[in-house]
């Protein structure tokens, strides 16, 4: 019964905020319900996803309205997992007018809640050519029509990127400055560095040292089971590893080096280096625990954590924040943390069927894509945000620069719409970078003296540089999660899928932290109930079919 109410609860106040969804929509006039008093058109969006809300009154927002006459009221994920939020607004049948539904990407098609696009691509030729014919062919239903449009990985002209945002093992810039800038590339070196310097500094600006963290945080808990496949010297293909050789999927919680990585972590939980609340803590809680300084490493997506790396900065703690390393079990195995950018054709941002303006809304993505909207998405407003000198380059002051690094001043005055389609590299002047963190120059002159320093010590001109460069080109099927996170729950692998995650959330934890001398024999029973119960084989066939499809119709 006490479920039922809660069940109950959790629909109405969901219910709730779709009609902030619906309202927002129907502003304006009978003829055109989506353009405001001053003949701006407002959409909504809903992004399965945490994110920073901005302010009504934002400059740069503002900016862009005026100059394409439309503009998007955004609302992020907060208090409940995707496919909870995604299933909500499916039982209610209303939606925002675009929408990213994350892992519940899938349930929206099934629902037939989001509009096919193809048919409308040749008249917004930005949207049509931000993707090749190729990738458009991957993001193409079986029943042939295409749902959403991926935002992310497409680079122009150069690969201009200067700092990891992707996976890795993090480590703090003061432990490697008080180690004299050694060179890591083990697992086993990492936690030795991390145990020495914690035993030489107990606390941290008065408060306890913390070695290492784990974020397990509902949907987060891909930093506590994917690091396997990268420290067996995998690309992140995030769902499983695939043998280059045969095209074989291998589930890698099965693989050699799973036992390895979590009967180390088994030994550094053992020796007071992992946090002990690390698996209770909640998202806020892991980013708030970051943002004390007092956290020596852990393993993530960067983009998991910059909210904690822009307070460290905000309290002048530049030491505090983190490298990235591309760490092994093996030395002699070459890591793949690094990938060249992957398009994801397992979701994306979709316009739904509660949308009174389908025209306007592709509209709005195509001015997006302009390279003069795109400037002022990312470089801001010229000569308020950044400067153009005589020979075209831009810059910043560093005014301009500290502004960007302010959270209060970015809710008012930055505006990416960061979950829209977007493009990253060279703009067509072949001069400057997209994105202002990629312009050399600027980069390198807006760096603290901290990073200034550690560059100068390895001998590194950007922080991509602790890792290894990624191969030449992906492979066919790269990345597999693109298709793993397509997989319904009526089917035999989707099936397996979720139970597989059932126990690793239950399992992984409890070998971490069950007595060293326990391990072998809680390792073992972890694994015969994960590859039995889990139905391990019928996944990984799945993988594997759908990786020999893709290498027989996407091989150059």
């Amino acid at each position: 019964m006490m479920k039922r109410k809660r069940l109950l609860s959790l629909v109405l106040t969901s219910m709730m905020s779709l009609s902030i969804f619906a309202g927002c929509s129907s502003k304006g006039t009978d003829e055109n319900p989506n353009v405001n008093s001053e003949g701006i058109k407002e959409f909504t969006a809903f992004f399965a996803v945490a994110g920073k809300e901005i302010t009504e009154d934002n400059r740069v927002k503002a900016a862009i309205a005026e100059k394409i006459g439309a503009k998007v009221n955004e609302q992020w994920l907060t208090g409940q997992t995707a496919k909870e939020r995604i299933g909500v607004m499916i039982a209610g049948g209303e939606y925002p007018d675009f929408i990213d539904g994350g892992d519940g990407t899938q349930a929206l098609v099934d629902a037939e809640a989001l509009i096919p696009l193809e048919d409308y691509f040749d008249k917004y030729p930005n949207i049509k050519n931000l993707w090749s014919e190729a990738d458009w062919n991957k993001v193409r239903k079986e029943d042939g029509h295409i749902y959403y449009i991926p935002q992310f990985s497409n680079v122009k002209r150069k690969d201009m990127t200067t700092t990891h945002n992707d996976e890795a093992f993090w480590i703090q810039k003061a432990v490697l400055e008080w180690a004299n800038y050694p060179t890591i590339k083990t697992l086993d070196e990492y936690f030795d560095l991390i145990q020495k310097y914690k035993e030489a500094n107990p606390e941290i600006n008065g408060q306890p040292t913390i070695g290492f963290e784990i974020l397990s945080d509902d949907w987060r808990y891909f930093c506590l089971e994917n690091p396997p496949q990268f420290l067996a010297g995998y690309p992140n293909d995030g769902k499983a590893v695939i043998d280059p050789e045969t095209i074989t999927a291998t589930a890698y919680e099965t693989i050699p080096e799973a036992k390895q990585y979590y009967e180390k972590l088994n030994d550094m939980y053992s020796k007071g280096i992992i946090d002990p609340e690390t698996f209770t803590s909640s998202y806020d809680q892991y980013i708030s625990k970051i943002s004390t300084g007092r956290v020596l490493g852990m393993i993530d997506q960067h983009w998991q954590f910059q909210t904690a790396e822009s307070s460290l900065i905000q309290q002048g703690l530049d030491e505090r924040t983190y490298v990235p390393l591309g760490l092994t079990i093996d030395p002699n195995v070459e890591s793949q943390y690094r990938s060249k950018p992957a398009i994801n054709v397992g979701g994306g941002l979709g316009i739904t069927i509660s949308c009174k303006d389908v025209e306007g809304a592709l509209k709005f993505i195509n001015d997006l894509l302009s390279e003069e909207v795109m400037v002022l998405r990312y470089w801001g407003e010229k000569d308020v945000d950044y400067q153009v000198d005589a020979d075209g380059i831009f810059s910043r002051t560093q005014e301009q620069r500290d502004n960007n690094k302010i959270e209060e001043w970015r809710a008012k005055n930055v505006c990416n719409y960061s979950y829209f389609p977007q493009y990253t590299g060279l703009l067509e002047d072949n001069k400057n970078a997209v994105l202002p963190g990629q312009q050399p120059k600027e980069f390198y002159d807006g760096l603290n003296d901290v990073d200034k320093k550690i560059l100068d010590a390895y001998g590194y001109e950007k922080f991509t540089d602790f890792l290894p460069e990624p191969a030449e080109k992906n492979q066919p099927w790269f990345p597999i999660y693109s298709f793993a996170s397509t997989l319904t729950a009526d089917s035999e692998a989707g099936i397996a899928m979720q139970k597989m995650d059932e126990i690793k959330k239950k399992w992984l934890p409890t070998v971490i932290m069950t007595e060293p001398s326990k391990f072998e024999a809680t390792w073992d029973e972890y694994q015969t109930i994960f590859k039995n119960e889990g139905n391990v084989k019928a996944y990984e066939e799945a993988l594997t079919q759908e990786a020999k499809r893709r290498a027989e119709l996407f091989s150059e």
